[in-house]
């Protein structure tokens, strides 16, 4: 691991000694900087969860990645500056109820002198580490995250405005990347994954987050104003997303 080039490829420049203090401010760096992307799989290219294969992706070639990727490599850099951290399996709530199978989502907890969860996998959700043992609303901006306990799984719940919804339920067993290695595969190539059927692009920003999907580009803002900018060909495409997010695809 070159911790060195990973801090530059997130422009983080603060401590690394191991304190909460520390994994909030790289957590937020890596949001603002690595997108979370699908595009490998519309590019038929392969994804490989091993660390040296993705340093070799998202810091050497700044692209971005899902949660296996993102969350994988993350955890990588948090241990090698002296971090403890786990890679857990979560299964991500359904519009309908319910949730995915097992393995469907990586997250991450980090052990301090308390328990943290960690996702820079999850697209728009929290953006600074919650703390894992603690049961009543923690506030980020204009959202509150909670997770609360069901059974034998934690569950995750984010409100915007008035309503709770979960996002993913998890465990504390940790895993390693051959755990995670099968639903991979099938978010690479089952035609019933939302991944593979289409491109996406997003990060958080300053002000909010902007996404590029498929052929719109969606700028959203922390106050809850939307655009939206239809794209009119390819060669728009690969200009914003080279723009917007500093990726270049190699055909």
């Amino acid at each position: 691991m070159n911790i060195k080039a990973y801090l530059e490829r997130i422009d983080y420049h603060g401590s690394t000694a191991p304190s909460a203090a520390t994994l909030r401010a790289l957590q937020l760096a890596h949001l603002l900087t690595v997108p979370f992307e699908n595009l490998s799989i519309h590019a038929r290219e392969p994804i490989v969860l091993e660390d040296e294969a993705l340093s070799g992706k998202i810091v050497q070639r700044r692209r971005g990645g899902f949660c296996y990727e993102a969350n994988g490599l993350f955890a990588a850099l948090l241990r090698a500056i002296g971090f403890e951290v786990a890679m857990l399996s979560a299964e991500v709530a359904r519009a309908e109820g319910g949730f995915s199978q097992p393995f469907d989502h990586m997250t991450l907890m980090v052990k301090l002198e308390q328990h943290w969860l960690v996702d820079v996998g999850f697209g728009d959700s929290f953006l600074e580490p919650l703390l894992l043992d603690e049961r009543s609303e923690q506030v980020q901006g204009n959202r509150a995250y909670s997770i609360v306990g069901d059974g034998s799984y934690l569950i995750l719940i984010q409100r915007d405005e008035t309503e709770w919804k979960p996002q993913y339920r998890f465990n504390l067993q940790p895993y390693g990347y051959d755990d995670f290695a099968e639903m991979c595969r099938y978010h690479q190539s089952s035609p019933q994954s939302h991944f593979t059927q289409g491109r996406i692009c997003s990060r958080a920003t300053a002000e909010g987050r902007i996404t590029l999907s498929e052929m719109r580009l969606i700028t959203t803002f922390q106050n809850g104003e939307r655009h939206e900018q239809p794209l009119r060909s390819e060669e728009e495409y690969k200009a914003v997303l080279r723009k917007h997010f500093g990726i270049v695809m190699v055909s």
